[in-house]
């Protein structure tokens, strides 16, 4: 590498090419990024001047459409003509004016700016070389630190915190830049410099609210752990030569949050402190992403670290965190960024403030929600302290006051609430009483219930929220049916989250005449074996003489006989196939044999190849005693008497022109022949019919001696010897006359455990969808005792059976996913994946008004995440701005773009659902 020298003009005056500067940028970026850590140094660089430098350095680069949109922009020029070597690096976009002129402002950015649009961040070696080589500046230095919830992610902290120090006594005002991680010591080492106090007689405190809220004497807390945010005041305090305060008051800063014209302005010079000139920061999983560099021939415009950091255009201005208040800027924001309401707010929707209201809040939370909004929908806007808007809501909701972690579902309840009520447009609601539908038409019956429910509420957000469900209640005694249309805000999907899990086990019984069926028990999650048996011996009526064998089959063999009663039914998996198998009761003296079927399998193209016999249908077992000699008879007269319930009718017919009428009897007298010859040790030959000669002269029986197959002895008084194990394996080789006697298709297959429906085994692995959840919350079921209903024809309380059904939906779709369950002993979270539609959610087939002329189609434009556990966890929001159509994420104060294949997580908590434009022919309000 040619040595570098700078010109006057700041040039480089070697002549490295294009391609060597692209190439000596690259090699730097990669091994910065792979050595990046906590205390690295970054560096702002202007988009613009970033951009031209792309350019220049891929000039010679052939077009690589792999690489993205950005690259195939350059790739649309490169090659086709000489581009001219960018000029010094200019930053001056990235700055205010007065920062020209003022070196005591250096660093001081410009609050709107966006990383990708305005600036891109690199690394402290990547800048130093581009540095020497083209001059320029200024240099705006930005120090990586440690976020996220764990704390173990790196992001690089763009804007410091900027607070705002007061002074008491002397009414002094100043504003300073601190990095969040810097200790209460620094800030008040940094205060009294600034005021030139003597450290003695200084505290400070957090004047949150203009009050004193609390003591910042803990030196070694950071700022961050002291829950400071941005624009907040700090106070000074000078305690007088006895330790006393003084009372002198305050002066507040204006409403904007800047301080007066002749009020001091500091910035910490980022050159001489590790104090970082930098704010809101966003956690992301490296501190440096290379960008173009990584898995590219060429360098990218879009070279970004995905820190993020403020809101410039409309709708992109975040919420600064008051402490734990996460949980309420999700839902805000989700709100704001409702069309509807963005633009009934900000239109005069004062005129329609219900002011007399008495379950209203005086119109006082509908004013502090509008301000809000029009604050963040304002262009250009820094981040957003909701300070008013949360005293407001602490005034009228006490649960939601102080700084603990809440439900952002009960929040957003609250607030669509209580802005209904605060601009009902129903002064004097007036009292109605509903008739019961007594068999009147449904769309009748709805209407009536809607009217009624609009005669008393009227607001935005019954326009654009409310939609209308139809209850069907049945009393389980008299039959009685209540039909009411009932308003909903939003629906409560459950998750599935049960404690109890449906098994399916196939029955084969013992009584020879009948085939096997299928049972399906509930069990509890956490049971074990001997529960799941316990309920398969009341389901299936065993007998005090029988027994049950519970085999799991696997690959047409029995893989495993559950005799272990305390085996766990977590064990048991839903695609796994069980088969329950009803026998006389064992001992010590009784065998257990299996009864394997096996066919010729032969593969297409191999002819000249020896046909395999592999295992075939389902198992078969019975029970022989070990005190006799089993013999082949034996062995042929069990499996006949298995394979007995599955004996094509005709084909006993076609046997010497016997009637079916005899079918009975003969397996009856085969059960008794086997029984009377385990009795008598075989020592009294079975008098067989011609039939059961003819059938075992077909059957091809062979015995398995140490995965070994052993035909049987062609004496069929010889006895056999056993092996010691306690189960013996038999052979049946099934051939096309055997098949031609016995329909035995079902064994060909059992059902599995936990049967998913006509789902494929591909789909049966995808996350639980948003379509089961609603069909689950919209599912027939029996009231809780709690909440018995009155049936008014037995004049008693019931258990009634609910069904719920959708009748009416809203223009806005908020759809809650229940991840919390609590109980006396216990808070669960439930960490579900959902799979939710972003685009066309169709609820046609669940609505029960078979009237409605469009299809019910849905699209997604915002949705609420929760992350982490139970009161300890982080709220964020994805929103789409719809007229981008892009997505965002609003964490708090910071806000980033996100591609929508990410919209979709485990952590997905409350959605909301906008009705399609071109289907709003389909509202039925």
């Amino acid at each position: 590498m040619a040595e570098v020298s700078m010109g006057s003009s700041g040039s480089s005056s070697t002549d490295l090419s294009p391609e060597e500067e692209r190439v000596f940028i690259k090699e730097i970026a990669i091994a910065a990024e792979s050595n990046s850590k906590e205390g690295d140094t970054f560096y702002l660089i202007a988009q613009r001047w970033w951009h031209e430098w792309i350019e220049y350095v891929n000039q010679d680069q052939p077009c690589n459409t792999n690489d993205g949109s950005s690259l195939s922009e350059h790739c649309d020029s490169a090659g086709s003509t000489t581009l001219k070597k960018p000029s010094m690096i200019d930053n001056s976009d990235l700055i205010y004016d007065s920062a020209l002129e003022d070196p005591s402002s250096a660093g001081e950015i410009i609050d709107t700016l966006q990383e990708g649009r305005d600036y891109v961040l690199l690394p402290q070696e990547v800048w130093n070389q581009l540095h020497s080589w083209y001059g320029g500046g200024p240099t705006l230095a930005r120090r990586v630190i440690s976020s996220g919830l764990s704390q173990t992610e790196l992001a690089v902290e763009v804007y410091p915190l900027r607070l705002q120090l007061l002074l008491m006594p002397k009414n002094d005002q100043s504003a300073i830049r601190i990095s969040k991680k810097e200790t209460i010591r620094e800030l008040h080492r940094r205060a009294c410099e600034i005021f030139d106090l003597n450290s003695d007689h200084v505290r400070i405190w957090d004047y949150y609210g203009h009050q004193k809220y609390s003591l910042m004497n803990d030196l070694d807390k950071t700022l961050d752990d002291a829950n400071l945010q941005m624009d907040q005041d700090i106070l000074v305090e000078v305690l007088d030569m006895n330790g006393a305060a003084s009372n002198a008051h305050i002066q507040p800063l204006h409403e904007n949050g800047l301080v007066d014209e002749d009020s001091t302005s500091l910035l910490i010079d980022p050159s001489k402190s590790s104090l970082t000139v930098a704010g809101g920061f966003s956690s992301n999983r490296n501190a440096f992403r290379s960008g173009g560099v990584e898995g590219s021939q060429s360098f990218d415009s879009t070279y970004t670290t995905g820190v993020t950091t403020r809101g410039s255009t409309a709708g992109l201005t975040g919420l600064l965190n008051l402490g734990n208040t996460c949980f309420m800027n999700s839902a805000i924001q989700c709100l704001v960024h409702t069309p509807e309401f963005a633009s009934y707010f900000q239109d005069d929707y004062h005129q329609e403030i219900n002011w007399q209201n008495p379950l209203g809040m005086v119109g006082e939370l509908a004013l502090a929600f509008g301000d809000l909004l029009r604050k963040l929908w304002a262009p250009g806007r820094t981040p957003i302290a909701p300070r008013p808007f949360k005293a407001k809501l602490a005034r009228f909701a006490p649960q939601f006051s102080g700084y603990n972690q809440h439900d952002s579902q009960e929040l957003l309840a609250f607030l669509l609430d209580g802005l209904h009520e605060d601009l009902n447009r129903v002064k004097h609601k007036p009292y109605i009483n509903s008739r019961d539908a007594d068999g009147r038409p449904d769309e009748e019956v709805a209407d009536e219930f809607w009217a009624n429910h609009i005669a008393r509420n009227d607001s935005i957000i019954v326009d654009v929220c409310q939609g209308q469900y139809k209850s069907t209640l049945v009393c389980p005694i008299c039959n009685k049916v209540s039909v009411t249309f009932d308003p909903f805000m939003y629906l409560s999907l459950p998750l599935q989250f049960n404690t109890t899990r449906a098994i399916t086990v196939t029955v084969f019984s013992c009584d020879k005449t009948a085939l096997p069926s299928t049972i399906t028990v509930n069990i509890s999650k956490q049971g074990r074996c001997r529960d799941l048996m316990q309920a398969l011996t009341n389901a299936c009526s065993l007998k005090q003489s029988e027994e049950l064998k519970l085999a799991e089959i696997r690959n047409n063999l029995v893989h495993r006989l559950f005799e272990d009663p305390l085996i766990p039914l977590s064990s048991i998996k839903d695609d796994d196939h069980l088969a329950a198998y009803k026998l006389s009761k064992s001992s010590e003296n009784t065998v257990l044999l299996k009864l394997v079927l096996r066919r010729r399998d032969q593969k297409a193209g191999e002819r000249e190849n020896p046909v395999q016999l592999k295992p075939y249908g389902t198992p078969l077992l019975s029970l022989a005693s070990r005190e006799n000699a089993l013999t082949k008879g034996k062995i042929q007269c069990i499996v006949e008497n298995l394979l007995l319930p599955f004996r094509r009718e005709e084909s006993i017919v076609s046997e010497k022109g016997k009637s079916d009428s005899s079918i009975p009897e003969r397996r009856s007298a085969r059960l008794n022949n086997s029984e009377e010859d385990d009795k008598n040790g075989g020592s009294r030959k079975a008098k067989k019919s011609s039939t059961s000669e003819v059938i075992a002269s077909k059957l091809s029986l062979q015995l398995d001696e140490n995965n070994k197959t052993v035909k049987l002895p062609d004496n069929e008084a010889e006895a056999i010897k056993l092996p010691p194990s306690a189960a013996v394996t038999i052979y049946l080789d099934w051939t096309a006359e055997l098949a031609g006697m016995y329909d035995i298709t079902c064994l060909e297959g059992l059902p599995e455990v936990l049967k998913y429906g006509p789902a494929t085994k591909k789909a049966r692995s995808e996350p639980l969808s948003l379509y089961a959840c609603l069909e689950a919350f919209l599912r027939e079921e029996p009231l809780v005792p709690d909440e018995m209903w009155f049936c008014p024809q037995c004049n008693e309380r019931r258990q009634a059976s609910k069904k719920l059904d959708l009748w009416r939906l809203p223009e806005v779709l908020v759809i809650h996913l229940k991840r919390f369950s609590y109980s006396r002993s216990m808070k669960h979270k439930l960490e579900t994946f959902v799979n939710f539609p972003i685009h066309d959610l169709d609820l046609t087939k669940y609505v029960a008004n078979k009237n409605l002329s469009q299809p019910q189609l849905y699209e997604l434009y915002a949705l609420t995440n929760h992350y982490g556990g139970m009161g300890s966890g982080h709220y964020t929001a994805y929103i789409k701005l719809l007229e981008e159509n892009r997505w965002y994420n609003f964490d708090d104060s910071h806000i980033s773009h996100i591609n929508e294949d990410d919209v979709k997580s485990g952590a997905a908590y409350v959605l909301f659902y906008r009705r399609k434009s071109d289907d709003a022919g389909g509202n039925t309000k």
